[in-house]
């Protein structure tokens, strides 16, 4: 079962996130109070602890929300996620809609990291049905009609 580590929010877009106990989800729009929401495509990111923890063996002090992602997960490979799975925790369900972004500048996650691995392992969603999450939570991946789940 694959577990949220971490929510993060941010009140300026490409700068490190800071954690917080649980997250409002509104429909089409993202989580309250971060500057990335927006009815867009990518109204929240997500990143696999998994993929901090092989930055941090490289001698870098990381936390979850320093790659700038809006929820961090163990248990699940996103980036091996095709556009359109939907997860689900709880209440809300989440549509993936891009794997990945191009980076276009040297935002501040690179200046102090060195390195930005959301444009590789990050992935991108939309909120299909609103809610609270809470750090803990389990996320599931949701089968689409028809699919073994």
């Amino acid at each position: 079962m694959a577990t949220i580590v971490s929510l993060n929010i941010s009140t300026a877009k490409g700068t490190v996130k800071t954690p917080v106990a649980q997250v409002e989800l509104r429909l089409e729009h993202g989580l309250v109070g971060d500057a990335h929401a927006g009815a867009w495509h990518r109204q929240v990111s997500l990143l696999a602890v998994e993929e901090i923890d092989r930055v941090r063996a490289q001698g870098l002090s990381l936390a979850p929300g320093s790659f700038a992602e809006n929820i961090t997960v163990a248990g699940l490979d996103l980036a091996a996620l095709p556009v359109g799975t939907r997860l689900v925790s709880g209440e809300v369900e989440l549509e993936i809609t891009q794997i990945g972004k191009t980076c276009h500048s040297r935002c501040a996650i690179h200046q102090l990291v060195g390195d930005c691995i959301m444009p590789r392992q990050g992935v991108f969603a939309r909120v299909i049905r609103p809610g609270t999450l809470r750090q803990g939570d389990s996320i599931h991946l949701q089968a689409a009609p028809g699919e073994a789940p």
